[in-house]
């Protein structure tokens, strides 16, 4: 019976169910949402999407909003170990049992509609949110925003956390028609954010549109980072001027924690600054800016994963790890996909590495290691290739000393072979220590 396939066979399942991985458009998900008879997923409901950015933002806003006992669901892709850290409800990621349930109902109400993976496991994840009774949900935009699942949904407040140009396949060449794709997500008369200090004409053009009341970055909110703390400014729904002093520094992207504290000020619940602040530091995302300690054969040795994999994240590591100086050598291991762009990834980094360990990934999508190290060499770079992630990171664990970091990022992919291994090496990954 169909319910009593696993969710390993659910997931495989999904994979062959749609002749293309992504096909963008609203209509068969809007059809199969019909079917489902789905309401309002829950009182308040944030949609993010943005170039960077979206994965801590999600997080930022949701312990903003868990914080004053609200009950939150957060959908998120993709998955670093498990298809179930895609769906969190109230903290928790959803079970094996809770998704084969959703994947049913998603696959009884479909009928003859085609759908792709993303479009059944967004569906799915709404059919739980609706049934979990949620004081607000946080759903992150897969790719786009127009075009994309998640957008079948109304949000109450839309947030863009950043314009850049990734995916040229699917959302263009330009920061023009990227936007353009990012502010299908407002809505008539709701409020819209965005983190982009320079957002492109077609995202203003769009909220005047829709008189969805803007909020910008640099104009209507903003934050200043010195060297021991962080302050920030908003502005209300009534179009009062709001400030937040003396903030702990972040991890995490703190002009993200800017753009979810302006969220959550528009939402009109209770602002506590202490309260505020806590949230903020409790965030922590699994392979971004993720900060361990692992013991190998008797030397403890700071690993730093990131999943960051295009050059606007890549700077923004870049920045990071200048801010914070080492006593001995930077060891990276990075591997890459072949659609991203390696120089643009490379650029900021190269210069804050001292040694690099090159390795394909664990899919046809990867790059050869052979052009990985030939990019960095012709760069002055100090390079060796390895034939996996697993192999790479050993080789600088051996070659590492208590002084050292190992940077470990370029992919998802990449982070979370690392997180496997780390998994397989319990002697070895002893970890303590997490983002922060």
């Amino acid at each position: 019976m169909m319910t009593q396939r696993t969710l390993g066979e659910w997931l495989a399942y999904l994979e062959q169910l749609h002749p293309s991985a992504i096909d963008m458009g609203l209509e068969r998900s809007q059809a199969v949402l019909a079917r489902l008879a789905l309401g309002k997923l829950a009182p308040r409901v944030v949609t993010v999407t943005g170039t960077n950015g979206k994965g801590s933002t999600c997080a930022f806003l949701a312990s903003l909003l868990r914080a004053q006992g609200l009950k939150v669901g957060v959908y998120s892709s993709p998955h670093l170990l498990r298809y179930n850290e895609r769906v969190i409800i109230d903290g928790v990621e959803a079970s094996d049992a809770q998704l084969c349930e959703a994947f049913a109902a998603v696959e009884a109400a479909r009928g003859a509609i085609s759908l792709t993976y993303f479009e059944m496991g967004t569906l799915a994840a709404f059919w739980l949110f609706e049934r979990s009774q949620l004081d607000a949900v946080v759903l992150e935009v897969g790719l786009g925003g127009r075009l994309d699942t998640v957008n079948v949904v109304d949000a109450d407040i839309a947030l863009v956390t950043s314009i850049g140009v990734d995916h040229i396949d699917y959302l263009g060449d330009t920061r023009e028609q990227v936007a353009f794709e990012k502010a299908g997500i407002f809505r008539a008369g709701k409020p819209a954010l965005c983190g982009d200090l320079d957002p492109p004409q077609p995202l203003l053009d769009k909220a005047s549109e829709l008189a969805a009341p803007l909020r910008l970055r640099g104009r209507d909110f903003d934050l200043q980072v010195a060297e021991h703390g962080w302050s920030w400014y908003g502005t209300s729904g009534e179009g009062e001027k709001v400030a937040l002093m003396d903030l702990p520094l972040l991890d995490l992207p703190m002009e993200n924690a800017a753009l979810a504290l302006q969220a959550y000020l528009l939402s009109g619940l209770p602002w506590s600054p202490a309260q505020l602040s806590q949230a903020l530091v409790q965030t922590r995302i699994t392979g971004r800016l993720d900060r361990r300690v692992i013991h190998w054969r008797g030397v403890a040795v700071e690993l730093l994963l990131d999943v960051g994999h295009n050059p606007h994240a890549a700077q923004y590591l870049a920045r990071r790890l200048a801010s914070r100086p080492l006593i001995g050598r930077r060891l990276a291991v990075f591997g890459l996909l072949c659609d991203k762009d390696l120089e643009g990834v490379i650029a900021s980094l190269h210069p804050l590495v001292d040694e690099w360990a090159v390795a394909p990934l664990a899919t046809p999508r990867t790059r050869p290691a052979a052009q990985l190290a030939e990019a960095l060499t012709n760069l002055g770079a100090t390079v060796k290739s390895y034939a996996s992630v697993d192999a790479a990171l050993e080789g600088q664990c051996a070659n590492a000393t208590a002084d050292d970091q190992i940077l470990l990022f370029g992919s998802f992919f990449c982070v979370a072979q690392a997180l496997e291994w780390l998994q397989r090496h319990p002697q070895e990954g002893g970890i303590d220590g997490s983002a922060g």
